[in-house]
C-alpha cells in the first residue's frame, strides 16, 4: 500500500504528489497528516524549512475544502512573497488529478494589487497570502475572511521576527469563526508562546520534534577558525573545489554582502547578491536567474534570504555566524533538501569557538573543524 494512503490521503491527491516525486512521508508528514485529517483542531508543529511541511498541512487542508462552496475556506499566511508563491504552486500541483477543482489564489506584495482584487472575484477556496497584502485587500473590500474555517501560519517565528505581530493579531480577529488554527514554526520562542496563549485554544495538539530532528540530519556541519582578512581566500578556495556545485553564502550585513560580492566577482566567480535594499523587481530577477543557473553562487543577508527555496544547493557558507541560533537553523536548511545531503561551513574567529559549542548544545548538532 502507498505510504501516504496509510496516512489517510485520498488517491487523487496521492496521484498528484507521486508525480512530484513525493513518495515517502517525512517525519512531520507522518505525524501531522493523520491528526489534521481526522481531528484537525488547533495544532502546533516545530518543523524546519525543507522538512515537507507544505504537504503536511496542504494535503489535509485540501481534503477539508468543499469545492461546491464558492467561498474562501482555507487561509495560509506566510512571511515572504517567495514562500507564499511556492506554497500556492505546490497546492495547485497537489490537486492536478482531483475530480473537483479547488481554486487557490496567492496574494502578496510586489504584484499588481488591482489584478489580485480582480482575480478574487472568481470562486476562491484557499488563499495563500503575506500579512500586509492580505490586510490591504481586505481594506479595499476585495475579500472577506468570514467563511474561513482553517487558518495556517507557516514559518510563524519568521513572521514575528519580521514585525508582523500586529497584522497576525488582526487576522486572528477577522477569522474568529474558524474551526482550527495550524501553526508551523522552526523554533518556538517566547513570542510564539504568547501568540498561542492569546489567539489559540488553551490546549492545542503539539507535535514535539526533538533536537535531533529540528535541523536536517543530512547536513554535514563544519567550521574554520580564521581571521577576518583570511575569509575571502578561504571562501575562494572552497568555491574552486566545488566545481559545478551551487550554494549560498550568508553575510550578517548588507554592506558585508555587497563587499564580498564585489571581491568574489573580481576573482572570477559567478555570484549575485541578495540584500535588503533591493526592490521586489530586482529580487525577482536575481531569484529567477539563480534558479535558472545563470550564476552559481548567491550571497545573501538573513533578512533578504527569507523565503528562498532553490533545489539542488549542496552547501551553505556562513561568512559570519548569525546572532541567533534559529537563524543558523534557517540558513543551513537551504541545503540538503528532498533527501539529498549538503554541507554547512561557518567561518569564525578564535573568540567565537564558544558559539559553536552553544550551537551544538542548543540544536543537538556535531561540528567538525576543518583547516
Amino acid at each position: 500500500m502507498h505510504a501516504f494512503k496509510e496516512l489517510g490521503v485520498p488517491d487523487d491527491l496521492i496521484q498528484g504528489i507521486t508525480e512530484l516525486g513525493i513518495l515517502k512521508p517525512t517525519e512531520v508528514q507522518t505525524k501531522a497528516i493523520p491528526f489534521l485529517m481526522n481531528d484537525g483542531s488547533d495544532f502546533i508543529a516545530q518543523a524546519q524549512t525543507g522538512t515537507g511541511k507544505t504537504a503536511a498541512f496542504g494535503l489535509p487542508l485540501l481534503t477539508k475544502v468543499d469545492p461546491d462552496q464558492k467561498r474562501i475556506q482555507g487561509l495560509v499566511i506566510a512571511p515572504t512573497r517567495e514562500l507564499a508563491k511556492q506554497i500556492g504552486k505546490q497546492l495547485f500541483r497537489f490537486t492536478k488529478y482531483c475530480d473537483h477543482k479547488i481554486f487557490v489564489e496567492v496574494l502578496c506584495g510586489g504584484d499588481n494589487i488591482d489584478r489580485q482584487a480582480k482575480a478574487l472575484q472568481r470562486p476562491t477556496h484557499i488563499v495563500v497570502a503575506t500579512p500586509g497584502r492580505l490586510l490591504d485587500l481586505i481594506k479595499r473590500k476585495a475579500l472577506t475572511l468570514t467563511s474561513v474555517k482553517h487558518l495556517i501560519l507557516d514559518e510563524a517565528d519568521e513572521m514575528l521576527s519580521m514585525g508582523f505581530r500586529k497584522e497576525l493579531t488582526q487576522v486572528f480577529g477577522l477569522t474568529r469563526q474558524r474551526g482550527s488554527t495550524w501553526l508551523f514554526s522552526a523554533t518556538i520562542p517566547g513570542a510564539i508562546r504568547d501568540l498561542v496563549k492569546d489567539c489559540m485554544n488553551p490546549n492545542p495538539h503539539v507535535l514535539r520534534i526533538d533536537k535531533a530532528h529540528v535541523v536536517n540530519r543530512d547536513i554535514d556541519h563544519k567550521f574554520v577558525i580564521c581571521t577576518r582578512d583570511e575569509k575571502n581566500d578561504i571562501i575562494s578556495s572552497f568555491l574552486k573545489q566545488r566545481k559545478k556545485e551551487r550554494g549560498l553564502i550568508f553575510c550578517r550585513t548588507k554592506e558585508g554582502a555587497i563587499t564580498l560580492g564585489k571581491q568574489l566577482t573580481k576573482r572570477g566567480f559567478p555570484v549575485a547578491v541578495m540584500q535588503g535594499d533591493l526592490t521586489q523587481k530586482e529580487r525577482d530577477t536575481i531569484m529567477r536567474s539563480f534558479k535558472k543557473e545563470r550564476f552559481q553562487f548567491l550571497i545573501a543577508t538573513d533578512v533578504a534570504a527569507r523565503g528562498i527555496d532553490v533545489e539542488g544547493l549542496t552547501f551553505v557558507i556562513h561568512h559570519q555566524l548569525p546572532e541567533q541560533a534559529e537563524y543558523y537553523t534557517h540558513r543551513s536548511g537551504r541545503t540538503a533538501r528532498a533527501g539529498k545531503s549538503g554541507t554547512s561551513v561557518a567561518l569564525i574567529d578564535p573568540r567565537e569557538r564558544k558559539k559553536i559549542a552553544r550551537l551544538e548544545k542548543d540544536l543537538g548538532l556535531s561540528f567538525d573543524r576543518i583547516g
